[in-house]
């Protein structure tokens, strides 16, 4: 079995009960997908990815709240437009610090509230659950991995197992770089 192999499997089993249990909650299903993409695409492993996927999620949502809400209160510049643009920049600009530098992790909690009609405190929940079955699935597809083959080091997030010698060998030759 493959390492993706194994992170598909289990992948599948652990969005699946995701899925049920949401709809039986009342929680956004689709968000919480939401959240493990943004886990597997902000390139940080464990719990410094679901770090950075719950701040820059739930900074996207504060921001898409700052639009729903300035676009109510203050139609002084006409509409949702004005106030759209004024967010995006500050959304794009604040990815010069490094807690919000994944800059489409902010865009995909704001745009995730817009699609939730502004239910924030339903999609909070729903996004922060979405990281850490992210970090299930990858530690969870490891661990597969690991017990169906005899590799002791995998990282299924890439794709790629390295065991020994293998491992010693991609040191040495990135060590040239």
């Amino acid at each position: 079995m493959s390492s993706l192999c194994a992170l598909s499997i289990v992948t599948a089993v652990l969005c699946g009960i995701w899925s049920y249990l949401a709809g039986i909650a009342g929680l956004i299903g689709w968000a919480g997908f939401a959240g493990c993409t943004t886990y597997f695409a902000c390139g940080k492993h464990g719990m410094s990815g679901v770090k950075k996927t719950m701040i820059t999620n739930l900074t996207g949502v504060l921001c898409g709240m700052t639009i729903i809400t300035l676009s109510k209160i203050n139609p002084l510049f006409g509409n949702l437009g004005i106030w759209c643009g004024i967010i995006t920049f500050v959304m794009c600009i604040i990815a010069k610090y490094e807690w919000f530098d994944f800059c489409p992790g902010t865009f995909m909690g704001c745009f995730t509230t817009f699609a939730a009609d502004g239910n924030w405190s339903v999609l909070v929940v729903s996004l922060v659950i979405g990281a850490f079955s992210g970090f299930a699935c990858e530690y969870g597809g490891n661990w597969l991995y690991q017990a169906v083959t005899e590799k002791k080091r995998c990282n299924t997030y890439v794709g790629e197992c390295i065991a020994g010698e293998e491992r010693d060998r991609v040191r040495k030759s990135f060590a040239v770089l």
